[in-house]
C-alpha cells in the first residue's frame, strides 16, 4: 500500500518554501533597489571659495550624493583618490580637470564623467576627463570584481559544510578548514588573476585575502556545528549568503546602501574580501588594517566556537562524534 504524503502537510511544505524564495528574493534584489547616490566622498581641488562654490552646486544639483573633501591641488586631489579616500576629484584652476577611478567604482566614474559638460558649459571651456586608476584589461568593466563575493561565500558554505559532514572531530574539522582554506585560496587566486587577469599586484597576498575569506565563512559554520550540531549547519546560508553577501557592495560603493547597512558590510567575510582584493589590485595606498582584522576576526569567532564546542561535556558535536564512531564500529562488524 502507498503512502502518501498528507494534504495538509503538503500544503505546509509549499507555503514553508515559498517564504524561503521570498526571502532569498528579498535579499538580493533589496542592495539594488534600495542603493542610490548618496555621501560619496569626493574631492575638489582649489581655492577654498571656488570649493565653496561647487559644494553648494553640487548639493543643489543633487542633493546628499556627495561629501565633499577639499584638496589643496591636483597632486592632493589624485593622493586622496589613490589611497580611496574620495572616489573622485573635480580639479579648478588654470587647468579645471575630473579625476576618476573606475577601478573603484565604475559607477561612480560614470556620474563624475556626465559632471564635465556641466562644469564645462560653466566655465566655459571644455573640462577633460582623466581616469586616474583604470581596470585592467583582463576585467574593464569590473564586472568580474563586482561578483567574486558569490563565489566565496558558496566556496566558504561547501568547505564548512562538507567538513561538518564527513570529517569526525573538532580539531580535525579545524585543521581540514585550515588546508581547504589553503588550497582554495591558492586555486582561485590562480583562476581570478592568471586566467581572468581580474587581480593585480602580488599573487600570494591574492591569494592570502581568499583563503581567509573562506577560512572566516567554514570555520564559522565549523564552529557552529560543534556547539549545536548538525542544525548549525543552517546558519552558515542565512548570515552568509542571505544577509553578508547581499550587503558586501562589492560591485557598487558601500555608501550607497542605506546606513548603516553598508559599514556593516565592510565587516563581514565578503564584504571584507572583496574590498581587499580591489584595494590589493589597485589602491596599494589605501589603508587596509581593518578589513584584515575583520576577515582574522571571523576566523577567531569560529575558532573560539569550535573550542566551546570541543570543552562542553554535553556539545552536541561530541555526541554526533560518538555516535558517528560507533555507527562506523558497528557497521564494520556487520
Amino acid at each position: 500500500m502507498t503512502v502518501h504524503t498528507p494534504w495538509r502537510r503538503l500544503l505546509g511544505i509549499g507555503v514553508a518554501l515559498s517564504a524561503v524564495v521570498t526571502l532569498l528574493a528579498l535579499a538580493f534584489l533589496w542592495p539594488s533597489a534600495a542603493s542610490k547616490t548618496r555621501d560619496l566622498p569626493l574631492a575638489v581641488a582649489g581655492p577654498p571659495a571656488a570649493v565653496a562654490q561647487v559644494g553648494a552646486a553640487l548639493e543643489e544639483r543633487a542633493p546628499g550624493a556627495f561629501d565633499v573633501v577639499s584638496a589643496a591641488d591636483r597632486a592632493g586631489a589624485v593622493a586622496l583618490v589613490e589611497s580611496r579616500d574620495v572616489y573622485g576629484a573635480i580639479v579648478l584652476g588654470g587647468q579645471p580637470e575630473i579625476l576618476t577611478a573606475t577601478a573603484g567604482s565604475a559607477v561612480v566614474a560614470q556620474q563624475l564623467g556626465a559632471l564635465a559638460p556641466v562644469l564645462g558649459e560653466q566655465l566655459g571651456a571644455p573640462v577633460p576627463v582623466t581616469d586616474v586608476v583604470p581596470l585592467s584589461a583582463g576585467d574593464p568593466r569590473g564586472a568580474i570584481l563586482g561578483v567574486v563575493t558569490l563565489p566565496l561565500v558558496i566556496g566558504g558554505m561547501i568547505g564548512g559544510i562538507g567538513i561538518s559532514l564527513v570529517v569526525v572531530g573538532v580539531w580535525r574539522r579545524v585543521a581540514a578548514v585550515g588546508v581547504y582554506a589553503v588550497g582554495g585560496g591558492l586555486a582561485v587566486a590562480g583562476v581570478l588573476q592568471g586566467a581572468f587577469g581580474a587581480l593585480q599586484s602580488a599573487y600570494l597576498v591574492n591569494a592570502a585575502i581568499i583563503a581567509l575569506a573562506l577560512a572566516a565563512i567554514a570555520s564559522v559554520i565549523v564552529g557552529f556545528v560543534s556547539v549545536v550540531g548538525r542544525p548549525g549547519i543552517a546558519i552558515g546560508p542565512v548570515l552568509f549568503l542571505l544577509v553578508a553577501n547581499p550587503i558586501a557592495s562589492a560591485s557598487a560603493p558601500w555608501q550607497m546602501l542605506p546606513a548603516p547597512w553598508g559599514a556593516i558590510g565592510q565587516w563581514m567575510p565578503p564584504g571584507a574580501a572583496a574590498a581587499l582584493l580591489r584595494d590589493h589590485s589597485y589602491f596599494p595606498a589605501a589603508g587596509t588594517a581593518a578589513l584584515w582584522l575583520a576577515l582574522l576576526g571571523w576566523v577567531v569567532v569560529g575558532l573560539v566556537l569550535a573550542t566551546v564546542g570541543h570543552f562542553k561535556d554535553t556539545g552536541a558535536a561530541t555526541r554526533a562524534a560518538i555516535e558517528e564512531a560507533e555507527d562506523a564500529r558497528v557497521g564494520s562488524f556487520s
